[in-house]
């Protein structure tokens, strides 16, 4: 992110990682912060998985998982990569044939731990599969699925024993001269998690792919991965993030988003600042934010909307963003434009006029930015 001189206290300053491509996505050193999901259709229906990593990827996905078990789903495989907008990572466990399968297929990376998919030869198979189709791979350690070797030397999962099967499994990707990669090592529980990846951010420079690990449903888990992979991040650790919930993979991919806008890390749609509401709420403020969420969905210029209920502090709210409304009395509120006073407005025309001035501000903010590329 860029530094902010004038508020340093808004600095992140981001660990120092290598970069690798998974596919045209680049991961680690300076590249932004890339957001991932996973699909959850049967792998084996091409058309049902197409359509949800495209419903992903209109979203705002960079990445997109799919599993891979079986045959079936290693066959359609091809058929996603062909047509997804997107990288598709590839989720291999300990099927090493299914790996080599889904490289030739068109997978831009894939998920697997080396040490569990079989002896040195096929190892090897598969790191030359990964090399000769141009894929990346990714280390996935989980606290749930540790090596039997590792759980009877610390006795249960612990972070050092993360650690160690992380370094473990990168030991025989580089002793194969293999270095595309990047690491997980994941928990359920936030305080595993953390201390897990801030002791890998220092054992290694490979990119780190952050998320918390069955973390739950909607209102549990998006808490969890918030506060799990916010403070990662807040210390300058990740280089790409999946938030993992028992929900739409779609809301997996907005609530990313919102982790990283909350940290200044990644801009893309309508930032919307709005209050909790009171009685001295001019307009009923939850509803019209709802309303609004879902009208401005389409918007993916980074750009900010305040829709404060009330006098008290909705004019020094509308001075920070781009387009403002804020409830006043008899019916009516105060729209703000670029921070500044512009006209009243009733409660009746709110929502049609803020998404009118909000579509507008953004296509002006495409076209400044259009111009400014091409100088």
């Amino acid at each position: 992110m860029d530094h902010n001189h004038i508020r340093p206290w808004r600095n992140i300053e981001r660990r120092k990682s290598r970069q690798i491509m998974v596919g045209n996505v680049p991961v680690g050193g300076d590249a932004p912060i890339s957001v991932q999901t996973m699909t959850n259709t049967d792998s084996g229906d091409a058309a049902a998985t197409i359509k949800q990593v495209v419903a992903c990827a209109e979203a705002g996905a960079d990445i997109v998982r799919v599993s891979v078990p079986d045959t079936d789903a290693s066959a359609a495989l091809r058929e996603v990569c062909r047509e997804s907008p997107v990288p598709i990572v590839a989720d291999i466990h300990f099927h090493y044939k299914r790996a080599i399968e889904a490289a030739e297929a068109g997978a831009a990376c894939l998920r697997i731990n080396p040490g569990n998919i079989g002896d040195a030869t096929r190892v090897r198979e598969v790191i030359k599969a990964a090399r000769d189709h141009g894929c990346s791979i990714r280390i996935g350690v989980n606290a749930g699925s540790l090596e039997r070797h590792l759980l009877e030397k610390y006795g249960e999962p612990c972070p050092d024993a993360m650690i160690e099967s992380g370094l473990d499994h990168i030991r025989i990707l580089q002793d194969n001269d293999f270095h595309e990669f990047k690491i997980s090592v994941k928990a359920s529980d936030v305080f595993l998690a953390s201390a897990a990846y801030m002791g890998l951010a220092e054992a290694t420079d490979a990119p780190i792919h952050l998320g918390i690990t069955e973390a739950g449903g909607m209102i549990s888990g998006t808490v969890k991965s918030a506060i799990g992979l916010g403070n990662l991040l807040w210390m300058g650790i990740g280089d790409t993030i999946r938030v993992s919930l028992s929900a739409d993979p779609v809301e997996e991919v907005k609530i990313g988003y919102e982790i990283l806008k909350s940290l200044g890390l990644r801009h893309r749609g309508v930032n919307i600042i709005s209050c909790p509401s009171c009685a001295r709420q001019g307009f009923d403020v939850i509803k019209t934010v709802t309303v609004l969420e879902e009208r401005l969905a389409h918007i993916k210029t980074p750009m900010s909307l305040s829709i404060i209920g009330c006098v008290v502090n909705g004019p020094g709210e509308a001075l920070m963003t781009d387009v403002g409304f804020t409830g006043g009395g008899a019916g009516s509120g105060m729209v703000y434009l670029a921070g500044k006073q512009s006209h009243k407005l009733s409660n009746e025309q709110m929502v049609e006029h803020i998404v009118e001035q909000v579509e507008k501000k953004a296509a002006e903010i495409e076209a400044r930015s259009a111009a400014e590329a091409a100088e």
